[in-house]
């Protein structure tokens, strides 16, 4: 995308219609993304027939604002109340919450908005720069590379098992376990279900997600309750957060953009892959980050560092989820799915015409995407003491209200009593994982990839009439087989790196 185009494209989109809409969609999408169960790609599916009533710039400046700003904004109520506001946002709860706990709300937030901000912009900048050679590299993704691809992601079971790997192991077969209820993928036969239409479907992610992160946290809360010890640790967080800060320092920010830029390059390449959504990009980038940081110790109990990786991982894969909606006519994800729909209903066909015919639209897509990081950086530091704020009411109101907006998200997915139920049975099932200290993180990942690890494999094994061969010739496989096989060596060889360095330290 030349520059002039650019520049052009930013002149024109300069009137008091963009911007009005634009900042309607930023906050709009503030407000969907804090709520539990409200996803960016409900709020999207919600206001685009809205869109149509309006000129395709103003349409795309609000759908742009909303997108953006409510996968950011997922980071607000994982960082406040440890209840992932977005599936994108669950690897911020791991660090967020845990320094909201230590009096450290506002700075966690203002994490939150800026590295969102920088994974954005990088992500962008990507788009603008490397659409179509991205998009070369996704089309020849087949069943094998994506099934690849969910197995290197569940690779994090032992990342995300804060050094309990057996326990973690345990519940992550739970979760491939869960993920096969519902129909057969490949035979269309019911399996566990137990005659429940509700189930044929499978079990939601999203309930799950509320229940084990949200509704289990205010049981635990409950459980262990003492009214004295949480009236003084309010008074502490008055204190806290009167003298807090919510913008990082400058030799934070130096100490952790190198890292946060690799995340949001890795994230726009994993955004990029049709269906690797900002929830496999955030489990990805943070178990990575994990492995290879001096702080890994840290990781999953309020490391700075680790919710900056996750919100830079967040917004990161936008830019390559539009990559392949523009350039290829393929949904990087879901949201990218609703907007295909809405570029067709404008009478615009995504893939070489995007480029050619309609090459000024196409740049002001690009240039609204930059505005819209830029709008919700502004309003979340601008709301992030204001937020911060809230967390002083008493244990039993936020216990309320939590409790009222987990009901209400979950039913919200698919106006379904099923996974209100569903939500409660998780809910359960976490208070006793708290209580007897075991990791959540693994049984999510293993329902979240189950299925797409199953599907795919299944149907490559189908188009090779069994071979399994078909996974060890391609050379794109190839490539995530033997990331697969590092992520399991690396572990070992740190520990035998450890052990190597004790044994001098003795002989010394």
């Amino acid at each position: 995308m030349s520059f002039d185009l650019l520049a052009t494209a930013f002149v024109e989109l300069l009137t008091p219609s963009v911007f009005l809409y634009l900042a309607i969609g930023v906050a709009l999408g503030t407000a969907i993304g804090a709520l539990p169960g409200l996803s960016a790609t409900m709020g999207v599916a919600l206001i685009t027939p809205i869109t149509f009533w309006l000129d395709k710039t103003d349409g795309f400046a609000m759908l742009m604002g909303l997108w953006n700003a409510a996968i950011f904004a997922g980071g607000i109520t994982a960082i406040l109340i440890n209840t992932p506001g977005t599936p994108a946002s669950l690897t911020q709860a791991w660090d967020g919450y845990p320094m909201y706990k230590e009096g450290k709300g506002g700075l966690a937030l203002g994490i939150n908005v800026v590295f969102s901000f920088i994974g954005g912009i990088i992500s962008t900048l990507l788009l603008i720069l490397l659409a179509s050679p991205i998009a070369k590299v996704t089309i020849k993704f087949g069943p094998a590379e994506y099934a690849l691809v969910a197995l290197f992601g569940m690779t994090m079971m032992i990342a995300v098992s804060n050094g309990k790997v057996v326990k973690g192991l345990m519940l992550g077969f739970l979760g491939l376990m869960l993920s096969t209820v519902g129909l057969d993928p490949i035979s269309g036969l019911q399996r566990y279900t137990f005659g429940n239409m509700s189930l044929q479907s499978g079990i939601s992610f999203i309930p799950v997600m509320i229940g084990i992160s949200g509704l289990a946290e205010v049981f635990h809360q409950m459980y262990e309750y003492n009214k004295e010890k949480a009236d003084a640790e309010r008074e502490a967080r008055k204190v806290n957060l009167s003298l807090g800060r919510v913008l990082p320092s400058r030799e934070e920010m130096k100490k952790w953009s190198p890292r946060c830029i690799i995340t949001g390059i890795v994230a726009t390449i994993i955004g990029a892959i049709p269906a690797a959504g900002g929830d496999i990009s955030a489990i990805i980038c943070w178990g990575n980050s994990k492995r290879f940081s001096k702080e890994g110790d840290k990781y999953g109990h309020g490391s700075a560092e680790g919710l900056a990786v996750s919100a830079t991982a967040n917004n990161g894969v936008i830019g390559g989820a539009m990559c392949t909606m523009l350039t290829l006519g393929i949904p990087g994800d879901a949201v990218t799915a609703v907007l295909l729909g809405s570029l067709m209903m404008y009478g615009l066909t995504p893939g070489h015409a995007m480029f050619a015919e309609n090459a000024g639209f196409t740049a002001q897509i690009m240039v609204l995407m930059v505005l819209a990081n830029l709008a919700f950086l502004v309003i979340g530091l601008a709301t992030a003491k204001v937020s911060a704020k809230f967390l002083n009411m008493s244990q039993p109101v936020v216990w309320a209200a939590v409790s009222v907006l987990c009901i209400v998200g979950s039913y919200c997915i698919n106006n379904s009593f099923v996974d209100v139920i569903v939500m409660f049975v998780m809910a359960i099932l976490g208070f006793f994982l708290k209580v007897y200290d075991f990791p959540s993180g693994p049984l999510i990942l293993g329902l979240l990839l189950g299925g797409t690890v199953e599907k795919n494999m299944r149907t490559a094994l189908v188009i090779s009439q069994g071979d399994w061969s078909y996974f060890v010739t391609r050379p794109i496989s190839i490539v995530l087989i033997v990331m697969i096989v590092l992520t399991f060596l690396f572990p070992v060889f740190q520990e035998l790196r450890k052990k190597k360095a004790k044994t001098a330290e003795a002989e010394a």
